[in-house]
């Protein structure tokens, strides 16, 4: 802990630089609330948050009051902005998942299945709220601090605590700032929270540097000061915000400076020499007797159902050049070659993974952080696995964009429209290693806004033949398994995990991803009630059931 008072934007000529900032950092780590962003909360903002969530709600049929969506949320970010404080006084906080956020906070006075739909879209709708509740502005010397320390080869890493890191990202790219900044680390994709100490010491390591050799920049008491001491870092600075002479509850630890704005900061970062040394899930139902009428909701399988994919080896091959020169950036030195090979390792392992389906009974679905920092990490430098799973979650979502195209499977358009017009809700019941770019794919072929649920085996945990995915979307729409259809192409995991949920109806549709033999196989073992084979088949028995009383 810093003894004495701290310097100040006005006393710092008068009073003796602390010897902490008397040396050069060896990375800079800065919060983005309050240091990189000034945000201001937009009066209209959670007015207009809550009707764009009453709008997402309506896809699944559910109609809630815009003014009882207002009045949960906001009742929700109070109970939060405490539950905020209250973390700041552990010493190891846990973030929320998103969502936790949307069932047990935001729409905690909801229906069930109005909270269920949010939370099977939870990360894509705090990415979407978060600019509508606040404006964001670059504070004074943030643009020529990020230069200073690239001209003194100082890297920059983010560390904040968000609702959606996802949203902050954005942000950066959109003000011209992540070109500046080689690691970001948010408590939303990391599910720590500031003043955990293990979110610096996880940047620092992301950056090939201990927690020692950095400058943490922070503007809190509570989260920011007790974050850098805890994790022993070099110098811990504020920039002075709405929330930095106002903590929640008393806090002992100093920082070594406070400057009203970041510009303070520029003359200690030139003038410092030298560098440090180196110092629970709902319980399978029993099965129900299948039951071919009019279905209540679809639920469709995403890969080879809606969409077709094929492979893009360059795209691959570009992204993992790209992660190496991010890497170098960083620090690390990963030559393009290492990189796109340790990404095959990876891709291999995490095929691997998917083939062991069963473990205890459950499908596990593979993490961002499993993904990188065992299937990946271990075939590249020690210190560069750090930086991987940093930038996990980002760096997922960029390899399930760039490993496949994909386009809509025939028919598609005219099944999802038929659902809208027939009053029938439609959710995604999908095995995917990022349901972000699943949706991301989604709205780019025009079809997201007729799907009104989503359970994605990232977010939810586990991956079919597992039926936690269906009690899932089920959930969401309000609706018993039993009252719905399920449309897959694979007989083994779709069938099988529709029949373990209690579907009602099992469909599997040809021309999807399997192969003539390999269906063939599966059939043998895993029979559907219905075997069609196109999505304009689907149309039909769904028109069929529609029509017949």
């Amino acid at each position: 802990m810093s003894s004495g008072p701290p310097c100040t934007a006005t006393a710092f000529d008068i009073e003796p630089v602390s010897s902490a900032l008397r040396t050069r950092p060896a990375a800079l780590l800065l919060d983005f609330g309050g240091v990189v962003f000034e945000t201001r909360k937009r009066p209209e903002g959670l007015r207009d948050a809550s009707v764009l969530v009453h709008t997402e709600l309506r896809r699944a049929g559910h109609t809630i009051d815009v003014d009882s969506l207002h009045a949960s949320m906001a009742a929700g970010l109070a109970a939060l902005r405490h539950w905020k404080h209250a973390m700041s006084r552990t010493r190891e906080p846990r973030e929320l998942t998103h969502r936790a956020l949307w069932q047990d906070f935001l729409l905690a006075d909801q229906p069930e299945p109005v909270r269920a739909t949010a939370a099977g879209d939870a990360t894509r709708l705090m990415a979407a709220i978060n600019p509508l509740l606040n404006d964001h502005q670059v504070r004074p010397g943030v643009p020529e601090l990020l230069r200073t320390a690239q001209a003194l080869a100082i890297p920059v890493g983010i560390v904040s605590n968000a609702h959606s890191g996802l949203a902050h990202r954005t942000l950066l790219r959109e003000f011209g700032l992540a070109e500046f900044v080689a690691v970001q680390l948010y408590s939303d994709e990391a599910g720590i929270r500031k003043p955990h100490p293990d979110m610096i010491h996880r940047a620092a390591a992301a950056l090939g540097v201990t927690s020692a050799q950095c400058w943490y920049v922070g503007d809190t008491q509570d989260r920011d000061v007790q974050s850098g001491r805890r994790a022993g870092v070099g110098a811990v600075v504020l920039t002075r915000s709405k929330h930095t002479d106002s903590p929640p509850f008393a806090v002992l630890d100093r920082p070594d400076a406070i400057f009203d704005t970041p510009e303070g900061l520029l003359p200690l970062l030139t003038a410092a020499g030298g560098h440090p040394a180196a110092p629970s899930i709902s319980p399978p139902r029993p099965a129900t007797p299948a039951r071919r009428g009019m279905p209540k909701a679809l639920l469709l399988d995403q890969g080879g159902v809606l969409t077709d994919s094929a492979k893009t080896p360059q795209a691959v091959t570009d992204f993992a050049a790209d992660i190496a020169a991010r890497l170098r950036t960083a620090g690390h030195a990963v030559p393009d070659a290492l990189m796109a090979d340790a990404l095959e390792h990876g891709h291999l392992a995490y095929q691997a993974a998917k083939r062991t389906e069963q473990v205890d009974n459950r499908c596990p679905e593979v993490t961002p952080a499993q993904f990188w920092g065992e299937f990946v990490g271990p075939h590249l430098p020690g210190t560069a696995r750090d930086w991987l799973l940093a930038e996990a979650s980002e760096l997922t979502f960029g390899y399930a964009q760039a490993k496949s195209s994909f386009r809509l499977r025939d028919g598609v358009a005219e099944l999802l429209t038929w659902c809208r017009d027939a009053g029938l809700p439609v959710a995604i019941v999908s095995n995917t290693i990022c349901g972000r770019s699943g949706r991301a794919r989604l709205h780019d072929a025009g079809v997201l806004d007729l799907i009104g649920a989503f359970a994605y085996s990232d977010e939810v945990g586990y991956r079919k033949p597992d039926p936690t995915l269906v009690f899932a979307a089920t959930a969401a729409l309000g609706l018993d398994p039993a009252e719905c259809w399920f449309v897959g192409d694979k007989p083994w995991r779709d069938a099988t995990s529709a029949r373990a949920a209690g579907v009602g109806t099992a469909v599997i549709v040809r021309g999807g991803s399997p192969t003539d033999d390999e269906l063939a196989d599966g059939l043998a073992d895993d029979q559907p009630d219905l075997l069609l084979d196109s999505i304009t088949e689907v149309i039909q028995a769904l028109r069929t059931a529609h029509e017949t009383p």
